[in-house]
């Protein structure tokens, strides 16, 4: 840490403790069943001689979908009551979306746990003010935030009560689309370890502390300062972020992100819900929001089907044959065939982390080669039955030209184990050209149930085929081989963090032929044009602390690809690395926790 940083001492060894808190599923918490744009209307049965009847668009929110306006009453015991059952629900069923109308809340701390986001439903952040705080910390784990996992806080503005708002997550919990009157404060109360995270078209009048936080990659948004860096803190579109220092202090700063489109999202226009799609930027700084009406445009949800969990995947596909796009309610999805999207501009979005389990090896979610899908808001669970994958953008080959109009993949995460024993051979293939991948959690298990280096077995987190891809905040961990292969020409990622698998069992296990270990981030070796900034992999080989992994980075060396600000740490020792990237760069040291960096590469 700097030395602005109220502890200056870094974690010893900065990562999640292994063993996760046990979690069990209490009783649904009730909620308020939410009226939308039509009235339910179950598909009717179609026989052997006729079609099925056209399925309705919108409908009923459902009882985990809870919304609030300014009159209503209780609001602070509801937020108290959902926050009691997930606070530390880590692998429990429980899913909840809390949505605020827009208007003026007063007093409010709207404490957030695992499977649970808080959004307003007006068009601007500034449309719902709460004066309180929308809080994160670790008191369920000893204020230890490394485990504070899918939770999201999105379109608010919130004039936090002592002047600065906690928000100490991990990954997979995005600050999309906020304004914060005040500061933002990233750490647990003490400072404890924490492993995060990432905020985007968000605007913070004070200043951000990041303290004890990892690694942090804030995109699109202006900030008043920032406070400290740890190991790995990345910018790109931000204004007021600090300059360029790599890797002391260890900020990589980019003055614009080359293309950025925002996450759509849910919003009120009078009675009535619309799902807002923001538009393409290039060159991007800032937030989309701050000059009165965002840019792009909106569906009513009478061109959703509103999906509610027990909906079988036939429906969803009906659906979508039918020219819907797809809502997902809170709640666990079993699928026994993929979700097939394949018609241009789709939208499945989810509310609430909703959840889909592919049964019996079957792919969750398939895209075909055409332009402008939008994925955001849902977490894929790998089943028992090992899948071959569990998301694909575009089949094998594709190669069509998306650049006016390309897929978004946005706070779309993935986990391979956990909640019990799964199994995926590749978690995630990007085929489709000119796709941006923004903001993503690829985890095989490292805690929970299910863990163990055959038990959820899962060789490849993302696997990148495609030309012209883009990923802004690429979080990819603990694979049994690469966590991430890319074989396409022309990709870039602007921040990356990794951790290898921690229960490797011994060197055999995760040898790559002559090389010891598989990369965190392998470029293929016939990429001609690459480019990644802010880079980082970390190793922690409990199980046999002797292993040794070559490199964290391989890639082929030529002028055209390219890497910046890359960094490996041993966290206290467990395990080494030789180099940082190819043969380049100096072995991490012993069982000091600190980073070994290579600037810049080749």
């Amino acid at each position: 840490m700097s030395a602005s940083s109220p502890d200056s001492r870094p974690p010893s060894i900065g990562r999640r403790t292994l063993l996760g808190a046990a979690a069990v599923a209490t009783p649904a918490v009730l909620g308020v069943a939410t009226p939308a744009a039509a009235a339910p209307s179950p598909a009717a049965a179609g026989s052997a001689r006729k079609k099925p009847r056209a399925l309705p668009g919108g409908g009923d929110l459902g009882p985990n979908v809870i919304v609030f306006d300014p009159s209503t009453p209780g609001i602070q015991a509801r937020l108290d009551q959902v926050f009691r059952q997930q606070e530390s629900a880590q692998f429990g069923t429980g899913r909840y979306a809390l949505l605020f109308k827009p208007g003026t809340y007063n007093g409010l701390n709207a404490q957030l746990g695992f499977y649970t986001s808080i959004a307003g439903l007006g068009l601007s952040p500034d449309d719902t003010t709460i004066n309180g705080d929308v809080t994160v910390d670790a008191g369920w784990f000893n204020g230890n935030a490394t485990q504070n996992f899918w939770r999201s806080a999105e379109n608010l503005a919130l004039a936090p009560v002592n002047g600065t708002n906690r928000w100490a997550v991990a990954q997979a919990a995005p600050f999309r689309r906020m304004h914060v009157r005040g500061g933002l404060n990233l750490s647990p109360t003490g400072y404890g370890w924490a492993s995060g995270g990432y905020i985007a078209d968000s605007r913070i009048d004070g200043q951000v502390g990041p303290y004890s936080q990892q690694q942090w990659y804030t995109r699109d948004s202006a900030i008043g300062s920032w406070l400290n860096g740890v190991w790995n803190m990345v910018f790109s579109g931000v204004e007021g972020a600090p300059a360029q220092s790599f890797p002391n202090p260890p900020y990589t700063t980019l003055g614009t992100t080359p293309i950025s489109r925002e996450k759509p999202f849910l919003y009120l226009q009078g009675n009535d819900y619309r799902v807002f799609l923001p538009e393409k930027r290039t060159n991007a700084r800032g937030v989309t929001w701050g000059n009165g009406t965002p840019r792009g445009t909106s569906l009513p949800l009478s061109q959703f089907y509103v999906a509610r969990p027990g909906v079988s995947a036939a429906t969803l596909n009906q659906a979508l044959a039918e020219g819907l796009h797809l809502l997902l309610t809170p709640g666990i999805y079993h699928l026994d065939r993929p979700i097939q999207v394949n018609r241009a501009g789709t939208v499945v979005l989810g509310l609430g982390y909703a959840t889909l389990i592919p049964d019996g090896g079957v792919t969750a979610v398939q895209v075909a080669d055409v332009d402008g899908v939008r994925l955001a808001g849902f977490l894929v669970d790998a089943g028992p039955v090992n899948s071959a994958t569990l998301l694909e953008i575009g089949p094998r080959g594709a190669s069509r030209d998306h650049s006016a109009n390309p897929t978004t993949v946005q706070d779309v995460f993935v986990r391979i184990g956990g909640a019990g024993a799964g199994k995926a051979t590749t978690s995630m293939v990007i085929n489709s050209r000119h796709t941006i991948v923004d903001h993503t959690w690829v985890w095989r298990a490292d805690h929970g149930e299910g863990v163990g280096w055959e038990t959820n077995r899962a060789d490849y987190g993302v696997v990148v085929n495609g030309d012209d891809v883009l990923a802004t905040g690429l979080f990819v961990e603990h694979f049994n081989k690469y966590d991430v292969q890319w074989n396409g020409q022309r990709g870039r990622t602007i921040f990356f963090q990794n951790e290898k698998a921690y229960d490797a069992p011994n060197q055999a296990a995760i040898q790559n032929g002559s090389i010891k270990g598989y990369a965190a981030y392998k470029v293929g070796d016939g990429v001609t044009t690459h480019e990644g900034w802010g880079l980082g992999s970390y190793c922690y080989y409990y199980v046999n602390p002797s292993i040794v992994q070559h490199h964290g980075f391989a890639a082929p060396v030529r002028s055209g690809v390219r890497f910046h600000n890359l960094l490996v740490v041993s966290l206290g020792g467990q395990g080494q690395y030789e180099c940082v990237i190819n043969d380049t760069g100096s072995p991490t040291s012993g069982t000091s926790t600190v980073p070994s960096t290579v600037v810049s590469y080749p």
